[in-house]
């Protein structure tokens, strides 16, 4: 039995078409938080290291600078911060135009 070529058009026009599933649930990625570390000098006095970071660091005390400044000065370093990109690209700038010697930040 032939079928003619309008009943083939028919008969593919009249084919279901199923959409590809989606999947209902939602991913949510979160954004990776950024390390601000401040490395030791030679020319940075310990006070300017902990007004800087009193100044610049939201919620900063005068004890918790006084710590990471003497962490930079005996350890070499210290991760003076850590959150989203954006404000750590900030505060690493503004650490690094009073004269720090910052590390390049990189994800926490």
């Amino acid at each position: 039995m032939a079928m003619t070529h309008s009943a083939v058009l028919s008969a593919i026009a009249a084919a279901p078409t199923v959409a590809p599933s989606r999947s209902s649930e939602v991913t949510r990625q979160h954004y990776p938080n950024f390390k601000i570390i401040v490395l030791n000098d030679d020319f940075n006095t310990f006070q300017h290291v902990s007004e800087s970071l009193l100044e610049h660091i939201p919620g900063m005390t005068p004890d918790r600078a006084w710590e990471l400044t003497n962490q930079i000065h005996f350890e070499g370093q210290a991760i003076v911060w850590v959150g989203p990109q954006e404000q750590a690209e900030l505060y690493h700038m503004q650490l690094g135009m009073e004269g720090l010697t910052m590390a390049p930040l990189e994800a926490a």
